[in-house]
């Protein structure tokens, strides 16, 4: 089945046809490294990992770029909140995110430029601009005027006229436009600076992105993609400088993921349910979490919850269980291991995949996978109603090849879900650990900080009562208040 993906910018479904035939550029946007990851970010380089790995799968050769954006204002504002220089936090954070992105098995991208190092590609970008009529100076600083450029709008579906009416918009009086954004921006004291034509200064977020991809991937590359927020204003802005600038499509397929929410609230800082990465991966296996961010199309949204968790957790459970069961009667997975009967699973896991990379549909494929394989196993004790008859040599050939068959096909889409890394002996040895560690919790202490909390509720002592709430979070204890009291649970 031919790949078709879903063009935000022609809103449907389109054949996927690249630029060069057997080769796959795409640019995704990466974080601004400014504080550490949160489960949104991981949503979207799983994603963007996921595709990559499929493109390989099919025999495409991959270049995959995933910038850094490392000087920005509020890189600039947290370092100077931190008394550091802002390019000492955005190293700080961009190792971080390397090792939470190693931690949920991310490969890493062909390309991972920075920003600070293409600071000369930048300014020939905006002095092309510049000549071309599409940007204005104004003391040090340079905008990119958005009027002149007829299809402004195209990727959002955004009218400037309309946009216009309605504008909640900073008012620069300097500025042709409200909604004229800065290519570069002059200096302000205290923050780092890099010499240019317009004088001293650095370079507004958008351009970074058109500047590095044309460098690495060409001005007209296959697929640029990033979270469904980046459609207005970055992803449109880039369109406007690329296309402005090289006079070429800029983009053939543009891709975008879908939010991440709270028990059905969106996930801010405001809300208080901002959930960090590193700390997610200290309370769940990396690979359960992958296991959730991918059970959803990843153009919907995904709502994280104790039970979503706790479900990619069952689930990862039984794939484990199962690679258990085959290695203890047949011994470990073999690169001899034949495919057989299990390439209707394999046909039925990529046909998900071809049709917009629906992981969904792939993930329900490997559990049905599961099953059947289950299944198989059980016949012999059924027939001979004696488990104990039950051994690799009172197993019938052709079923015993379609177990081997089966096994293949599990750790083939595995490879490409980026799950099961592990040995099934791994898995379980780091699973009775983890439980074993929770039971050692004082379950006593546990009861009386939740007395201490009613009691303080009772006196609308409210800012005590969130205290011992968020103390016991940190002790990784989750409190549901129900009508017949305060119940807890250790979190998985």
């Amino acid at each position: 089945m031919p790949l078709r993906i879903y063009n935000t910018l022609k809103r449907k479904k389109e054949l996927f046809k690249p630029v060069e035939n057997g080769r796959v550029s795409m640019y995704v946007c990466g974080p601004t490294v400014y504080d550490s990851c949160h489960i949104g970010h991981a949503r979207s380089v799983v994603t963007f990992d996921v595709i990559a790995r499929y493109f390989k799968e099919k025999g495409y050769d991959v270049t995959y770029v995933r910038n850094f954006t490392d000087i920005d204002d509020k890189i600039i504002n947290r370092a100077n909140e931190l008394g550091i220089a802002p390019l000492t936090l955005a190293e700080k954070y961009i190792s971080e995110f390397h090792d939470d992105m190693e931690a949920l098995n991310v490969e890493r991208a062909t390309i991972e430029p920075r920003a600070t190092e293409h600071i000369d590609s930048i300014i020939k970008v905006i002095e092309i601009l510049i000549e071309k009529g599409f940007a204005y100076i104004i003391d040090g600083d340079v905008y990119y005027a958005v009027e002149l450029f007829k299809d402004y709008g195209k990727l959002s579906g955004r009218k400037l006229k309309d946009m216009e009416a309605g504008a909640r918009v900073d008012i620069d009086k300097r500025k042709h436009n409200p909604f004229d954004f800065a290519l570069w921006k002059s200096s302000k004291p205290g923050e780092p600076v890099w010499d240019s034509p317009w004088g001293g200064g650095r370079p507004g977020w958008h351009i970074e992105c058109s500047a590095m991809s044309a460098e690495y991937l060409g001005e007209t590359f296959d697929i640029h993609g990033g979270g469904k927020d980046l459609i207005f204003p970055h992803h449109e802005n880039e369109i406007a400088q690329s296309e402005a600038a090289f006079g070429k499509t800029f983009v053939r397929y543009w891709i975008h993921n879908g939010f991440v929410n709270i028990n059905q609230e969106k996930m801010s800082k405001s809300l208080g349910n901002f959930i960090v990465l590193k700390e997610m991966i200290k309370h769940y296996h990396p690979e359960a979490l992958r296991l959730f961010l991918l059970s959803k199309h990843y153009r919907s949204p995904v709502d994280f919850t104790d039970k979503a968790m706790d479900d990619a957790v069952a689930g990862l459970d039984k794939i484990y269980a199962l690679l258990e069961r085959i290695e203890k009667q047949f011994g470990p997975a073999s690169g001899q291991d034949k495919t057989l009967d299990a390439t209707v699973f394999w046909g039925q896991f990529c046909k998900a995949m071809d049709d917009d990379f629906n992981t969904a549909l792939g993930i329900a494929t490997l559990f049905e996978a599961v099953r059947s394989i289950n299944r198989l196993l059980d016949e012999p004790q059924k027939r001979t109603h004696s488990p104990q008859l039950q051994n690799k040599n009172s197993f019938p050939q052709d079923a015993e090849d379609k177990v081997h068959s089966g096994r293949a096909i599990i750790l083939k889409m595995g490879a490409i879900l980026g799950i099961l890394n592990e040995s099934p002996e791994e898995y379980f040895v780091k699973k009775r650990s983890a439980e074993l560690e929770k039971k050692t919790i004082d379950s006593e202490m546990i009861d009386k900080m939740i007395m201490e909390r009613i009691e303080a509720r009772k006196a609308k002592n409210w800012a005590m009562a969130d205290q011992i709430r968020k103390q016991l979070e940190e002790m990784n204890i989750i409190i549901e208040d129900r009508p017949e009291g305060t119940v807890w649970k250790v979190k998985n």
